[in-house]
């Protein structure tokens, strides 16, 4: 909504920035009678998270929204640090065979909020919960390492010879199909978090409310969950490493205007505005870069459009190039976006593939753009581009309306084509595109680790968790699947930018550009993690 981000986002849309503003909770240090003591701040933490999470089900979650609140509430075997490296986490150690295929963890003695203790079967059970095909995850395919993982996701195989296995409570195996070198980074994903198995067994709508059914294991328990309105969550006080965490409370407001949520903020009512739990109006950042309280994180994230290429007109490459050269991105990150963004006419950001600045084609091409429709309306029997009826679909956001009602002037100024605007709020969005219910529609995807195959395996399988577009190439699937066993560390880049290469060829996704992130925060909130993937983690978090 990886990312999802995964996508998924609002996160993800034009401005991913994070900036600093003036400290709130008031004046911190004040006077305490004649003793001249400071007084004790209240370590407790306000943001706006936009908008009800997808899902707070670790193996249902595909969204940036749902996988801010997982990282505070749940743990995986590791966890990144704020060095943007994986460190153990749930995990207290592990070993690899000398194949590079084999891992065996050993679980820490650790606690589930209701007291249970955290064990390597309920890593086994969420896990293989998740690559069940009756359950619809929609990121199953990030478990597609663990051998055998694909084939009982895809019903050609059958869970019995998914490569993780229990060996005792402390003990998990995991067999991998192949060596995969960021495989501990994939660990701390929300996708392989574990999930209490007595409780899921017993009630399977445990992860729809809070309550004594939401059992976490991570730094942070949440105690109320006001759908649509407010998440609050607690310090969990049995979390192994309780010692390090110093917030006692966090509140998630869901309010889905950027003009609101800054006011709360310049009003003492929220700590944090914009990137990556919430987003600042577009109209505010020229102020807010002037006065120095603007944060801009370059990470690694593409805002772009998907097409639906079993639509009637989608179906047609040329069209849909046509479409992508037909849009002015610098004009859009300068004058719309305004948060740093990078004009994007690649997949894969330059974070990962420095090139990747430049891209594939010419922004701006109206020219060429003219051209590929020529050929697009002989490929349709059409007469004119008047015929051709799309509509572009967006999320309910104040920017990403800016955004395709510039891109709507675009195609019509352009290439003569009407295109009709339409959007819904975010549950009813992702669903409507996971359905194929959508002819051209806007989502971003942020890195959920740090590697290409992150971006370009989404549009691997026609009938991919994420790939919304329907499309599929054999020999860009071929490229990725070779990918993954070349042990050649050049040679498979360069495999990746050759799917790259078809991918931009083929257009299924247009690319439009890389994310930054955007914020302001009161000075005396200190320890935010925020990666070059985008996420935040609060753990580390404190006000002093």
């Amino acid at each position: 909504m990886k990312k999802r981000l995964s996508v998924l986002f609002s996160l993800v849309l034009v401005l991913s920035l994070f900036l600093t503003a003036c400290a709130g909770g008031g004046d911190d240090a004040g006077s305490n009678g004649d003793e001249g003591t400071k007084e004790e701040v209240a370590q407790e933490l306000r943001v706006n998270i936009n908008t009800e999470p997808f899902s707070l089900h670790p193996g249902l979650a595909n969204d940036s929204t749902s996988g801010t609140v997982l990282r505070q509430t749940f743990e995986g075997l590791t966890r990144i640090n704020p060095d943007g490296e994986p460190e153990l986490a749930a995990a207290e150690d592990y070993k690899v065979s000398d194949d590079l295929k084999t891992y065996t963890f050993t679980i820490r003695d650790a606690q589930w909020t209701n007291g249970d203790a955290v064990t390597a079967h309920d890593f086994e059970y969420a896990w293989k919960w998740a690559l069940d095909p009756k359950n619809e995850s929609q990121y199953a395919y990030q478990l597609y390492y663990i051998k055998g993982a694909q084939a009982f996701n895809t019903g050609e195989g059958s869970v019995d010879e998914v490569g993780v296995k229990a060996i005792d409570d402390k003990t998990l195996e995991v067999q991998l199909e192949n060596p995969t070198p960021y495989f501990l980074e994939l660990t701390a994903f929300y996708t392989y978090l574990p999930v209490n198995k007595n409780v899921a067994e017993a009630n399977d709508k445990w992860y729809t409310d809070a309550g004594e059914n939401y059992v976490s294991n991570g730094p942070f328990k949440m105690t109320e969950w006001e759908h649509s309105n407010k998440i609050v969550l607690e310090k969990n006080a049995d979390y192994w490493d309780a010692d390090t965490v110093k917030l006692e409370k966090i509140e998630m407001f869901m309010i889905n205007d950027p003009n609101t949520e800054l006011s709360m903020f310049q009003n003492g009512e929220i700590d944090w505005a914009g990137s990556p739990t919430g987003t600042l109006p577009t109209e505010a950042l020229p102020q807010l870069k002037e006065d120095g309280s603007l944060e801009i994180q370059a990470i690694a994230g593409t805002y772009w459009y998907k097409f639906n290429t079993e639509n009637e007109f989608l179906k047609s490459k040329n069209l849909r190039k046509a479409l992508a050269y037909a849009i002015n991105r610098q004009a859009i990150v300068e004058n719309v976006t305004q948060g740093g963004q990078v004009p994007a006419m690649a997949a894969v950001p330059p974070t990962m593939f420095p090139e990747n600045t430049e891209g594939y084609f010419q922004d701006n091409n109206v020219e060429e753009a003219k051209k590929l429709l020529d050929e697009a309306l002989k490929e349709l029997g059409l007469s004119s581009a008047e015929e051709i009826q799309l509509t572009l679909s967006y999320n309910t956001s104040e920017a990403h309306a800016k955004i395709a009602q510039a891109i709507q002037d675009m195609w019509k100024k352009n290439l003569g084509i009407s295109v009709e605007l339409d959007n819904a709020e975010w549950n009813v969005y992702i669903d409507k595109l996971h359905q194929g219910d959508y002819d051209i529609g806007r989502m971003g995807w942020l890195g959920d680790f740090n590697d290409a195959i992150n971006f370009l395996e989404l549009y691997r399988d026609k009938d991919g968790g994420n790939n919304d577009t329907k499309w599929e190439h054999p020999e860009f699937k071929q490229l990725l699947i070779d990918s993954q066993t070349e042990a050649d560390a050049e040679k498979r880049i360069q495999m990746l930018k050759d799917a790259e290469e078809i991918l931009m060829d083929e257009m299924p996704v247009a690319p439009i550009y890389f994310y930054t992130n955007t914020w302001v925060k009161k000075d005396n909130l200190k320890g935010v993690y925020v990666s070059g993937l985008g996420d935040v983690q609060f753990k580390w978090a404190y006000f002093e």
